[in-house]
């Protein structure tokens, strides 16, 4: 292992999306020397596909905003299994971090007397998602961007981090190697930043891109971190159905937003159909008040496609069972018959040329056909809520992969939000951590070296062995049929059994030629990450006996606050690198937030 490119920093960051870019910029500005290894090209971060907007209470259209709403309405969204902690410093400190990318050159919609512009989005009483028409997430990519490349912060691109090493318990680098030579990487350094995204391309249907195969929740259970509700997947309820080259590409929640409503094949809005009890006392229950909620929102309630994602997801897997769905296996969201259009090509840009480049539908015409698909996952990596630290001293988590923050559903605009908040805390606190720790770094051991470079070329030693590919679609249509929407004991515990027959099937899995530009070699590293992580959600999915935000079992279709309501269910990997399940009890708030809560089932 002689010939392995080495280098050496106080603080590396996995992931460049928002939260890798933004806790790589507070790091490198808390006088840390600092990386970023990206395993696909900077500026290509999965946080580009973000569209709608950044959720900050800034109260720039409705005065009446504050953090304090911001903190119920995500607890709520998140049906109370949130952290509260993770969640106020989310509400309290997102204005900040919006108001700093626009320092830093973020060009946002503007109100008529100047202000950053707020749009409305599900589960949000106000309207609060500061935007760039819809590609805020583009925007905020861009600027980070700029930042991290102003500042001189070295990026590793098209490298993928494949083993954390330790040195006792203690963080010490990472192993690594080009993917577009093959050539292995080490980088030694205390302070390691998760910053990876989620885990969609476990399922068949996914908004997610290739990058999303769960690195960094597997990196961390690896390495003896903990992760945290692993069942709460969300699936966005609006992805593109058709052609099936593009499906489960995601549409944003800034259509319903902006006026989009659902249809079935009959032409109904069926959402009034499916406004759940929770919600019933701020939903409208006709088509006229939620009409009228767009000219005159004091007074009236909100319209039922501006409900939760998961309550929205359920309603329309619902009724394409049910027989009602459009032509291809999806249901109509209309826009064209309810805005001019202009005014859909000026708020809805990307879905505009979106849907004609991809699909020759003109949504200024006539409505899309959309569908769920896999979005992202709520749980993740276990962390403390004001260092971002996980319980290994020195390993770090921001953004998707970390969990906590979300708690059972993610609300839309809070993913930006999130990123930026704790992407900030994570790089400020792990340039403190390697600064504290002074002469007694962690090392490395070579000896973990070469078993991490033997381990990555084992799929060159195994002949005639399964073809990656082959069990990359296995997983993906078993997560899929099993380990959906809506789930069931039997149909988990089948999945469960086919996920141990793909994993012993990866043991032997081969790869031919060399490893220059080798995507095979790539699929069967990924597989060993989708594997673990799609284990573990289906295990905590069988754990949870009851149907809560994203995670819906048919056998028991109740919410459950008085038993499943107080626990989390924390993943660890067990001694035969498998992963158990514990049950933990919820964070309770301090007296003054909890008060915040009280009308809130």
């Amino acid at each position: 292992m002689n010939e392995i490119e080495r280098h050496n920093y106080d603080v590396i960051v996995v992931g460049a999306g928002g939260a890798g870019l933004r806790a790589a910029i507070a790091a490198h500005e808390a006088g840390a020397k600092t990386a970023v290894i990206c395993k696909s090209l900077l500026g290509k971060a999965h946080t580009v596909m973000a569209e709608g907007g950044i959720a900050a209470a800034m109260g720039n259209l409705w005065p009446e905003d504050n953090w304090q709403v911001h903190f119920r309405d995500t607890m709520r969204g998140g049906k109370l299994l949130n952290h509260w902690r993770m969640a106020e410093l989310h509400a309290k400190e997102a204005p900040e971090r919006v108001w700093e990318l626009e320092q830093w050159g973020a060009l946002f919609d503007r109100t008529p007397d100047g202000l950053i512009s707020q749009r409305d989005f599900g589960g949000h009483r106000y309207a609060r998602l500061a935007h760039v028409g819809d590609r805020t997430g583009l925007e905020m990519i861009r600027t980070l961007q700029q930042r991290t490349v102003q500042l001189g912060i070295d990026v590793f691109m098209e490298c993928t981090i494949t083993h954390l090493l330790k040195d006792g318990e203690r963080i010490s680098g990472a192993f690594a190697y080009w993917r577009e030579s093959g050539r292995f990487v080490l980088f030694e350094s205390p302070s390691v930043i998760l910053a990876t995204g989620g885990i969609g391309k476990s399922w068949k249907v996914t908004s997610n891109s290739w990058e999303y195969t769960g690195d960094g929740l597997a990196l961390a259970l690896r390495a003896g971190a903990s992760l945290i509700n692993m069942e709460f997947v969300q699936f966005h309820p609006t992805g593109m159905v058709w052609p099936p080259s593009v499906r489960g590409i995601l549409v944003t929640e800034s259509v319903r937003g902006d006026g989009g409503v659902l249809r079935n094949s009959e032409g109904r809005r069926f959402m009034f159909d499916y406004i759940p009890e929770f919600f019933k006392a701020e939903t409208a229950d006709t088509e006229e008040e939620a009409d009228r909620w767009y000219t005159d929102k004091r007074n009236n309630r909100r319209p039922p496609e501006l409900l939760p994602r998961d309550e929205v997801a359920r309603a329309i897997n619902s009724e394409i069972k049910a027989g009602r769905g459009s032509p291809h296996g999806g249901v109509l969201l209309d826009i064209a018959s309810r805005r001019s259009p202009d005014y859909i090509k000026k708020r809805l840009p990307s879905m505009y040329h979106q849907f004609m480049e991809l699909a020759e539908v003109d949504i200024t015409k006539e409505p899309m056909e959309i569908g769920p698909t896999c979005h992202y996952v709520m749980g993740g990596v276990e962390v403390d809520p004001d260092s971002a630290m996980s319980k290994v001293p020195g390993l770090f988590a921001a953004g998707e992969v970390a969990g906590g923050m979300h708690g059972a559903n993610r609300l839309g605009g809070n993913s930006l939000g999130d990123l930026l908040v704790f992407g900030k805390r994570a790089g400020e606190y792990a340039a403190s951590y390697a600064k504290d720790l002074g002469a007694g770094r962690p090392a490395v051991a070579e000896s973990d070296v070469d078993q991490a470079g033997a381990a990555d070329l084992a799929p060159f030693n195994s002949e005639a062995g399964e073809n990656p590919y082959s069990v990359h679609l296995a997983l993906q249509e078993v997560m899929q049929d099993l380990v959906g929407i809506i789930r069931t004991e039997a149909e988990l515990k089948a999945a469960l059994d086919k996920i141990r027959d793909l994993d012993d099937k990866t043991a032997s899995v081969s790869v031919e030629g060399h490893r220059q530009y080798n995507p095979g070699w790539h699929t069967a590293i990924d597989l060993h990450n989708m594997l673990l992580v799609s284990e573990a959600v289906a295990k905590a999915a069988l754990e949870r006996k009851e149907s809560r935000g994203g995670h819906t079992r048919d056998d028991y279709p109740m919410t459950d606050n008085d038993f499943w309501g107080k626990l989390n269910l924390i993943v660890e990997l067990g001694p035969d690198e498998h992963p158990s399940i514990r049950q933990q009890p919820l964070p309770v708030p301090p007296p003054e937030l909890a008060a915040l809560l009280e009308d809130v089932h």
